[in-house]
């Protein structure tokens, strides 16, 4: 599983720095700096309205993007959390399967309001591996019509902003005794978007697609 395989190889490199961590309590605040991979699908799900002829077995795919990301919690007690994110991730849509290459949608930027209830693990040695899930609200703008697609007489595309949700893992490492840690973070996200295209005022093709990233993580924490 590709979460379980990063967190365990992120944690074999991080476990000789740790060092014993005073004990979090309520009402402690926790601000993570990270850097983020964000690997969404985008793969076409069904297809709802085509005035253009999509050829057999036409699909799409979302570009990868890295970001920098800021995470705050608030620990309700010493082993549950609540956590949000603050990020805004860019994605092109290319063409896959008969549509192979095809730029189909320019700059897309996705801004994933999520909150997250956590629990943690005390494992001794300043380690607290935990497991959460929450909901998410993908708000999308910025989408500009590709070249290929505009080829076609596309000259409007809307992503639809929907609601989702998410499970997340990872690992809390103590690297001193003055709060500071390193964290590493995976979450996989379940949500879609809706793509219409438009021709003047004409829909010319809606469909529907799977976004479902995997978030991954890895940064620095510090406590309040």
């Amino acid at each position: 599983m590709l979460m379980t395989r990063y967190l365990l190889a992120c944690a074999a490199v991080a476990l000789p720095f740790a060092t014993p961590a005073a004990a979090q309590e309520a009402g402690d605040i926790q601000i993570k700096g990270f850097v983020t991979g964000v690997l969404p699908d985008g793969a076409i799900t069904a297809v709802e309205t085509d005035l253009i002829g999509l050829p057999a077995d036409s699909q799409t795919e979302a570009s990868d993007s890295v970001v920098p990301t800021v995470a705050i919690e608030y620990f309700v007690s010493p082993n549950f959390s609540l956590e949000t994110i603050c990020c805004v991730t860019p994605h092109d849509v290319t063409g896959a399967g008969a549509l192979e290459g095809a730029e189909l949608i320019d700059d897309a930027i996705i801004l994933p309001a999520s909150l997250t209830a956590k629990y943690h693990f005390n494992l001794g040695g300043g380690i607290k591996p935990y497991l959460g899930a929450g909901a998410t609200y993908f708000m999308i703008f910025s989408e500009d019509v590709g070249a290929d697609a505009a080829a076609l007489g596309a000259t409007d595309v809307d992503l639809s902003d929907e609601f989702g949700f998410l499970l997340q893992g990872g690992v809390d490492i103590a690297l001193n005794d003055r709060r500071l840690g390193l964290s590493l973070d995976a979450k996989r996200y379940f949500v879609g978007t809706t793509a219409t295209f438009s021709a003047g005022q004409t829909v010319a093709l809606q469909s529907e697609h799977d976004l479902d990233p995997w978030v991954l993580s890895a940064g620095l924490a510090y406590r309040f």
